[in-house]
């Protein structure tokens, strides 16, 4: 049998490994591109809007052809899900930092601050999630999405304002509580994210006043003490 041009014998492993090491580049390239296609939509999502941003736009942004966007995504519905998931699966991560259980004898003042910073710096990182979830034309696919991902997060701070009372408390008072708590915070991103530097630092800490207000008669002065 005469010899391969890699050398590589009819029992060499070599040819083998080679043959599967190209597979592994091409989808290494693959996911660098993907990942260079939701940044560019993330952009475009952000200065336009969902319903105004095109798929030129966005592969005009990433600096690629139309056609190489094609060979990723259908349209931009397809992109703005991926780029959603994605994020939704980042924020997951997020939020079980932010709302984790309470150390004990915590001030409710330094428990507010922690989880408002942590999900502030989430989203100004990534000023697209609020442009994609809580704008007028939220595609459907992330509605649905980020209808079950709002609805866990409820399920985080019920569970986080329970803690702070009576085995016995109303049930629906601590709902009425979480739904309201994450309005605030909602209310006040939107604002943190139209400003920038000393001003969104000045709106972050009037969202933690007010969460911290807000929560005082209920909690008191320790979030971490003992249930009654």
């Amino acid at each position: 049998m005469p010899e391969r041009p890699d050398g590589a014998g009819p029992d060499d492993p070599a040819g083998t490994a080679a043959a599967k090491e190209q597979p592994r580049r091409r989808q290494a390239r693959g996911e660098r591109r993907i990942q260079q296609l939701l940044e560019a939509a993330a952009s475009v999502f952000c200065t336009s809007g969902y319903t105004a941003a095109s798929t030129n736009a966005i592969a005009r942004e990433a600096g690629v052809s139309p056609g190489t966007l094609y060979q990723f995504f259908p349209n931009k519905e397809a992109i703005a899900i991926e780029l959603g998931d994605r994020l939704m699966h980042d924020l997951r991560d997020t939020y079980g930092e932010a709302l984790a259980p309470i150390d004990p004898g915590i001030s409710l003042a330094d428990a507010v601050d922690a989880a408002v910073d942590r999900l502030t710096a989430f989203n100004t990182e990534h000023p697209v999630f609020f442009a994609l979830m809580h704008g007028p034309d939220v595609p459907g696919g992330i509605a649905e999405a980020h209808d079950a991902l709002h609805t866990n997060l409820i399920g985080r701070v019920e569970d986080l304002l329970a803690s702070l009372l009576p085995p016995d408390a109303d049930k629906a008072h601590i709902t009425r509580t979480a739904h309201v708590s994450l309005g605030i915070y909602k209310a006040g991103l939107e604002l943190v994210l139209n400003h920038e530097g000393a001003e969104r630092q000045a709106y972050i800490q009037e969202i933690k006043n007010a969460l911290t207000r807000y929560l005082e008669p209920l909690a008191g002065e320790e979030l971490g003490r003992p249930s009654h």
